[in-house]
């Protein structure tokens, strides 16, 4: 840590403490200095040194680093730089405090207590309309990227303290020009997760990220995803076969409209599911506001301190950006 330190103070970044850790890189909590006093909270995802050596990792994280840069968008963790230092590569991010989804549900379990089927479908809508964007992202050509981010999940899910809700973790998108891995020979994404399409290795649209979204919200009203198995092969093999209840069976207060938009996300034929994020997103909002006043950010911000015990909405809490 003294080293990384010493070498990012050159860069006029002050590493604060190390906030995850992965398998192949490290992200920090650091402050971003400039003229006058100026100072600004970033994450600073830096690969490691025996990846960044590797042309194929080196690929991944510059082509991540290089598809986020113009993905301005309140539901989207910001990327504001790429660098290299000491042969390894480096990103500046924006810093969310707050929690994963992932640390949201398992506190849920912890506490004993269902997540609110508001909240849940709010989360789920911010996600949606995070991804209602990236899908729709062009170049300065103006030609369609193609985005599919391939790998939605909660732990790449961030809430903020205040309520945000934000996507992250590209590093694995496909999108026009920025593809490393072919699809048809590897599977990209948590097996848990997959769309049918991935789990098949077929080649996927915008549509097989709407699966695994289905699937994050039937995660945050049950408080399990239904289709993880110990074994990786067999929770690819649920994912392909097993039958989807109706989860109304299993949560009561699951109305009928959510239960519509629920087996829809998760049709496995995907001419049937929704064709876009922006049709998933109309029906969830259509379900949270049609008839109600229905959840905010700021209630889910209030909701968090809750939850979590927090007092004040800026307290350090949990790793909330991922690698």
């Amino acid at each position: 840590m003294a080293a990384i330190k010493h070498i990012f103070n050159e860069l006029h970044y002050e590493m604060v403490r190390k906030v995850a850790e992965g398998g192949m890189g490290v992200v920090y909590e650091a402050h971003q200095l400039g003229a006058g006093n100026f100072r600004k909270v970033v994450a600073v995802k830096l690969i490691r040194e025996e990846y960044s050596a590797i042309e194929e990792f080196q690929n991944n994280f510059i082509g991540e680093a290089r598809l986020v840069a113009d993905l301005i968008h309140t539901n989207i963790v910001q990327t504001y730089h790429l660098g290299q230092v000491g042969g390894q590569y480096f990103m500046v991010m924006e810093f969310v405090r707050g929690f994963n989804l992932e640390q949201f549900i398992d506190q849920h379990r912890k506490l004993g207590r269902p997540i609110p089927v508001d909240l849940a479908a709010f989360i789920v809508s911010r996600i949606a309309r995070g991804l209602t964007y990236a899908h729709a992202k062009c170049d300065r050509d103006g030609r369609h990227l193609n985005i599919v981010h391939r790998d939605i999940g909660p732990k790449n899910v961030l809430i903020a303290n205040e309520g945000d809700v934000k996507l992250t973790d590209f590093g694995i998108a496909k999108a026009l020009d920025l593809m490393y891995n072919e699809e048809g020979k590897v599977i990209a994404g948590k097996d848990e997760y997959l769309s049918p399409e991935q789990a098949n290795y077929a080649v996927t649209d915008a549509r097989a990220d709407l699966f695994p979204l289905g699937i994050v919200l039937t995660e945050l009203l049950v408080g399990r995803n239904i289709f993880r198995s110990n074994d990786r092969a067999q929770s690819r093999r649920n994912i392909l076969g097993m039958t989807i209840p109706q989860f109304a069976s299993l949560r009561p207060d699951i109305e009928p409209r959510l239960e519509t938009i629920i087996q829809r996300a998760l049709q496995r034929d995907r001419e049937k599911r929704y064709h876009s994020a922006a049709e998933m997103l109309t029906d969830l909002e259509l379900y949270l506001y049609s008839d109600r006043y229905g959840p905010t950010n700021e209630k889910l911000g209030v909701y968090l301190k809750d939850v979590f015990g927090l007092r004040d909405p800026f307290v350090p809490s949990l790793s909330s950006t991922p690698i």
